[in-house]
């Protein structure tokens, strides 16, 4: 595939979407990565958007189709961004043609949406299901819900339960997979809102506001914490009086934490399998804003101009006036006991989930970011092959999607990535991509790299 076919891939493949194509993959090793084992010299047949065959590749001569040689390759669904914000605030511009295809490139197959422009996001999640435009599958939840003064334009501002309804509502009627919960929604409203989606069929997931408590939510059946939010409270001996309005910070929270409660909050989202995504590279480089050399990055060349140029200085600069002013030994402090806190939830059994906030942080770019996640999974404590999961089986399970997602199978989607290197040896291995199967269509290394540099075209334009 040339770049000129790149350039024109949404319509390239609108048309070839109704056709049923045949791709062969042969010699692979297939790691299964609910168990680790690695199933050595595999031929994957795929037709179409579907795996119809999987076996030894002495037993397989395919005569049909483009058949790919991987040999001394390894082979694994792809990797899922379950927390993202495509069409976002000042980065929306660049979502269709920079950050959509930018995660493809990088290995990601599928994305959960956490915040975006309405129709923006409902445009793309059709236009990448029929071959329309080049990106990962998309679950979405459209603008997030917030608080009357929330900072963010993706957001609807609830100050009412009766608001809180009827954004739920809205957003059912138009079609999102979720609703998606943010920091500032007042308590009365927060309890509407889950009593509303519960009533229309829709999950609701995000952050624990600040004026509800873990326990609370859980009991109202808020499906994901993100970022660890509502945790670290409920760990501290000020519990409350946050819940009631107070101020908190890693400093306040290190220094109310009470070892008893965080068994106890462990333990009842260990019970009611309430998902964790911590967004640990985020959260890292939130807390240590100042000690970002983001300037250094490899891949910055993925970055917007305007987002090397004015909006990551401005933000690091926002949040180390307003949320980093505690010294930065105590934020360093804070960021060892989010690594120590998932390590004792996963422990317990707590499910998690990759996710970056991508483009939402100061060089959180997407695509690299989420390898980078799994790298902070398996700094926490995680084997590569459980980081791994983060990213590939527990999505098929939080979905409840194991019979199309999770496993290199017959009757499974084919997103797949292929790499040079075994990722189960070392996690940076994830970013050795030789190949990426997205929905049944190939893209070669050669076509990924072509991609890349258009890419960094697209982005010296933003």
């Amino acid at each position: 595939m040339r770049l000129p076919q790149l350039l024109f891939l949404p319509l390239c493949l609108g048309v070839s979407a109704a056709r049923a194509q045949r791709l062969t993959i042969v010699h692979a090793k297939i790691i299964d990565v609910a168990t680790g084992a690695i199933r050595p010299d595999m031929t994957v047949v795929i037709n179409g958007p579907r795996i119809v065959r999987v076996g030894p590749s002495a037993l397989n001569n395919p005569r049909t189709g483009r058949v790919v040689d991987a040999h001394g390759q390894y082979l694994m669904p792809g990797l899922w961004d379950m927390h993202t914000h495509v069409y976002f605030d000042g980065t929306a511009n660049a979502g269709t043609d920079l950050i959509l295809p930018l995660l493809l490139a990088n290995g990601i197959t599928g994305i959960r949406d956490m915040g975006s422009q309405l129709d923006s996001v409902l445009g793309a999640r059709a236009a990448v299901a029929a071959h329309r435009r080049l990106g990962p599958r998309l679950v979405v939840s459209g603008p997030m819900l917030d608080g009357p003064k929330s900072p963010y334009q993706a957001a609807i501002a609830v100050a009412t339960p009766e608001d809180g309804r009827r954004a739920v509502d809205m957003l059912k009627a138009r079609g999102v997979d979720f609703i998606k919960i943010q920091s500032y929604v007042p308590r009365a409203a927060y309890f509407a809102i889950a009593a509303e989606a519960k009533a229309v069929g829709l999950p609701f997931e995000g952050h624990v506001p600040d004026a509800v408590s873990a326990a609370e939510a859980v009991a109202a059946g808020q499906r994901t914490f993100e970022h660890l939010i509502g945790v670290f409270e409920a760990s501290s001996t000020d519990e409350a009086r946050y819940v009631a309005g107070a101020e908190k910070s890693p400093g306040r929270l290190l220094a109310t934490y009470d070892a008893a409660r965080e068994v106890a909050a462990v333990q009842l989202l260990a019970a009611q399998h309430v998902w964790q995504c911590p967004t640990l590279f985020w959260e890292r480089g939130q807390w240590l804003v100042d000690s970002l050399a983001w300037r250094d990055d490899p891949d910055l060349a993925y970055a917007g101009r305007s987002w090397v140029a004015q909006r990551w200085p401005k933000a690091q600069a926002s949040i180390a006036r307003t949320m980093d002013t505690e010294p930065r030994p105590v934020r360093a402090r804070f960021v060892a006991h989010e690594l120590d806190l998932v390590r004792k939830l996963h422990a317990a059994g707590v499910g998690f989930l990759a996710g970056t906030d991508a483009p939402a942080g100061v060089d959180v770019l997407p695509g690299p970011s989420l390898h980078l996640e799994l790298q902070r999974f398996v700094a926490a404590g995680f084997t590569p092959l459980e980081a791994l999961q983060t990213a590939t089986l527990n999505p098929a399970r939080f979905y409840h999607r194991l019979q199309d997602f999770g496993s290199v199978a017959p009757g499974r989607l084919a997103d797949l990535v292929l790499l040079s290197a075994n990722p189960l040896a070392n996690i940076a291995n994830t970013q050795r991509i030789a190949a990426v199967v997205a929905d049944g269509r190939y893209l070669s290394r050669q076509d990924l790299d072509q991609l890349l540099e258009h890419l960094k075209q697209v982005a010296a334009g933003k």
